[in-house]
């Protein structure tokens, strides 16, 4: 039995009309009611863009923070209390851009942390520059002639780096979306879900008729826990996009390896002094 979705209606969206966040938003919110987790049961974080503003369109527990800096604030927020259920929130420029560092060592310590990535290829709240994910040579403000880059492939450098989740979604395909939303929350480890995200604004170039052109599920034969086959898929970009868990791979998170935290979280642990508990007196 699912939870009423106005549990987690939050403040009004001012995203343009037709964004792809839009559906990313709503689906989020099918996928935590039918999981019947409540929203004192999981805090959003976000740094800076037009991903980060979703926390905003929730109610729930929620954290806006620096740009790129999603995921040490998840990390502190799930170390406090590994019971909370964490979901990460960052755009393709905040994450894969300012927050690469970041990236990489969440998922080299595996803390349960859900990365949700809205991926327009595109910086939107700054107006259009081009980011780590946009397609070489696309014409933006910021590069007149063309982005001279090659694009980032944030799942296949997942994969190399033995990521335990790694999957893409796509937004206008709300019920695969869901169901890889659930599956990340479920998994026990870090998840990455790069979602494929249309910029109607800014982005001319992966549009949804572009995308329509392009997307294809993984079917049930694909085995997504072979880590060779993973790399593979996770390379394949052009006439034809993968969208599914490429890779799965249970181990250890990081919470397990620390002692104190085993048993219980570390917000449990924390017995104020008496001379605290005085001083907190004077705030009650």
């Amino acid at each position: 039995m699912s939870l009423d979705r106005e549990l987690y209606k939050g403040q009004t969206p001012a995203w343009c009309p037709g964004c792809g966040n839009f559906s990313i938003l709503e689906t989020l919110k099918e996928a935590l009611s039918e999981l019947q987790i409540r929203p004192h049961q999981v805090t959003l974080v976000s740094g800076i863009g037009q991903a980060g503003k979703l926390p905003h369109y929730m109610r729930c527990n929620t954290f806006n923070g620096l740009h790129g800096r999603t995921l040490p604030v998840a990390t502190g927020i799930k170390l406090a209390n590994h019971e909370m259920l964490v979901i990460a929130v960052a755009g393709d420029g905040d994450c894969y851009g300012e927050g690469g560092n970041h990236l990489i060592h969440a998922i080299r310590r595996n803390i349960n942390v859900k990365l949700f990535v809205h991926n327009n290829q595109i910086y939107g709240l700054t107006k259009g520059q081009s980011s780590p994910t946009s397609l070489q040579g696309m014409v933006s403000k910021t590069q007149p002639f063309g982005s001279l880059s090659e694009p980032l492939n944030p799942l296949a450098m997942a994969v190399a780096l033995d990521c335990s989740f790694v999957a893409r979604g796509y937004a206008a395909d709300r019920e695969y979306l869901k169901y890889l939303m659930k599956e990340a929350i479920n998994h026990r480890g870090f998840a990455l879900l790069d979602i494929l995200q249309p910029c109607v604004t800014f982005n001319k170039i992966n549009t949804y008729q572009w995308y329509a052109e392009r997307i294809y599920r993984l079917d049930d034969s694909y085995n997504n826990t072979d880590r060779k086959l993973a790399f593979e898929t996770a390379l394949q970009w052009g006439d034809r996009i993968p969208t599914g868990i490429i890779f799965r791979n249970n181990k250890a998170v990081f919470e397990e390896k620390i002692p104190v935290l085993k048993e219980r979280p570390l917000k449990n642990n924390f017995n104020p002094p008496e001379d605290l508990q005085t001083l907190l007196k004077e705030f009650y």
